[in-house]
């Protein structure tokens, strides 16, 4: 009896231990997909004109000035 409830207890703690690196591995994956974009955008704003370049560079490490809001 006491081997089938470690046995049990044993298979819900893998379970739980594969969820739980499940996770950090898709947290892992998402943060090197965000890397990515912004070094495309950064190489992409480096390819433009100087003061374009600066304004895009702005606006990738920021977020700021990407959009106008032309509802106000």
């Amino acid at each position: 009896m006491d081997s089938l409830v470690s046995a049990a207890i044993g298979l819900q703690q893998a379970k739980i231990a594969s969820q739980v690196q499940y996770a950090v591995a898709r947290k892992l994956l998402d943060n090197q997909q965000l890397q990515g974009d912004a070094a495309v955008k950064l190489i992409q704003a480096a390819t433009q004109g100087p003061a374009a370049a600066g304004d895009a560079l702005v606006a990738a490490a920021t977020g700021l000035g990407g959009s106008v809001d032309t509802y106000a």
